[in-house]
């Protein structure tokens, strides 16, 4: 069949690689995709929140599937887009319905659905314009680090964490007065902070049945060991080495098992990845927040240790047949890291040409920021190239990474050097 997978980063790149794998997958289109997934598919010229032009490539190409890449076109309600259209209604979305998005979409619906399904995570209040003062007061309430959070989408940037009450209160000011993330701060969830280590849990689900992906582990900051300015993520690690069987069990029973059994009580249709952000407090995993889509650069260590045919289990997620699948996974560990531009994440410049693609070897270069120009491979983004590797270790995947990493080269190219450091 043709499969049309909107988006353009890395995470797509790892998904087409794995879609096209598929002996179901005959065709795959991407859009608008990026260098690398031009190797292995046919790149479209398309806005992926553009669904007129969508819905104009799935009847000329014969589309038989959608799977979608970034939070916003899910957000902006494409699954609903399809459903409620008579020529692509039976045409399946891999992604969940518009309300469904709102566990990334907003923060305060996030935080409303966690508690009311008794979901372990940090207590919070939510405040607008009109009620910046008493935001002020409730952050006199709870002890430092404080932490604001922009109730819309912001790109990944929306989350501040403060040690000093008066700065925190600056800023709550400037989120929501001066629209500091413009129409994403008009209200902003403030919550107590949780200590402990960070991983990613992703999963599967057709709504009423799931499939637990491999953990995953990235490093969001921009500078070695954690500092600096937050970024999309400059590297991963699977799976997570200190998720344990027993953690593993409290995540399932206390936090996957009640997030699609209250999707399902609410009657909230999703058909897709739920990747659920947790943080480990002392052997009690917590949810700090949900988004809609799978994580990047995330997808590039998950999607290489799925050994099952990928196009398989989406299609069960579309026939609501997941509990009949089965999910394989590749025991070995993988790690990305991830080469960005120089000023990133602040200005940076593109069109930087890349030289040594063809040199690497034993790693799999997905492509994030790329596209071609006069025939050569340049810069097109803020995160250029995550280098992937498979290891018995991480210890040992990781030093395949930094191997390749070694023959390529673009101007005022950086990457971090420690990703896996705190394992």
């Amino acid at each position: 069949m043709t499969i049309l997978l909107l988006g353009s980063g890395g995470r797509e790149h790892a998904l087409a690689w794995k879609i096209v794998q598929s002996n179901l997958c005959s065709k795959l289109l991407v859009a608008p995709g990026n260098a690398g997934t031009s190797t292995i598919a046919i790149n479209l010229e398309i806005n992926p929140t553009d669904f007129d032009a969508i819905k104009k490539v799935v009847v000329e190409e014969k589309v038989a599937m959608v799977v979608v890449g970034p939070e916003d076109p899910l957000v902006k309600g494409i699954y609903d887009f399809f459903k409620q259209d008579n020529v692509l209604q039976n045409i399946p979305v891999i992604g969940p319905s518009k309300v469904g998005a709102q566990l990334e979409g907003s923060k305060e619906f996030a935080k409303k659905f966690l508690i009311k399904h008794n979901i372990p995570t940090a207590a919070y209040d939510s405040f607008t314009a009109e009620t910046v003062e008493k935001g002020c007061s409730f952050l006199e309430t709870l002890n430092p680090p404080f932490v604001l959070k922009a109730d819309g989408l912001a790109a990944g940037k929306g989350v501040l964490i403060i040690n000093d009450l008066e700065e925190a209160k600056i800023e709550l000011r400037n989120m929501l007065v001066n629209q500091k993330f413009g129409q994403a701060s008009s209200k902003v969830v403030i919550e107590e902070f949780l200590g402990g280590i960070e991983l990613s849990c992703f999963v599967l689900t057709d709504g009423k049945n799931y499939k637990i992906l491999p953990t995953a582990k990235d490093y969001k900051r921009i500078g070695e060991g954690d500092t600096g300015l937050n970024t999309g993520g400059m590297g991963a690690v699977s799976p997570v080495p200190f998720a344990d069987a027993v953690l593993m069990e409290k995540i399932e029973n206390r936090i996957v098992k009640p997030t699609i059994d209250g999707l399902q009580k609410d009657g909230i249709e999703y058909k897709g990845f739920v990747f659920i952000g947790l943080i480990n407090v002392k052997g009690e995993p917590m949810v700090i927040e949900y988004n809609v889509r799978m994580g990047d650069p995330e997808t590039e260590v998950v999607m290489p240790r799925i050994k099952s045919d990928i196009v398989a289990l989406f299609q069960s997620v579309a026939n609501q047949t997941l509990n009949e699948a089965t999910l394989e996974i590749d025991p070995r560990s993988a790690t990305t890291i991830m080469m960005v531009s120089g000023g990133y994440p602040e200005e940076y410049e593109k069109e930087k040409i890349i030289t040594g693609l063809d040199t690497i070897e034993g790693s799999i270069a997905f492509h994030a920021g790329t596209k071609i120009l006069n025939g050569n491979v340049v810069t097109n983004g803020g995160r250029v190239i995550a280098m992937t590797s498979y290891g018995e270790t991480f210890q040992e995947a990781i030093k395949k990474s930094y191997q390749n990493i070694a023959k390529l080269n673009f101007d005022k190219m950086y990457y971090r050097k420690d990703i896996g450091f705190d394992l």
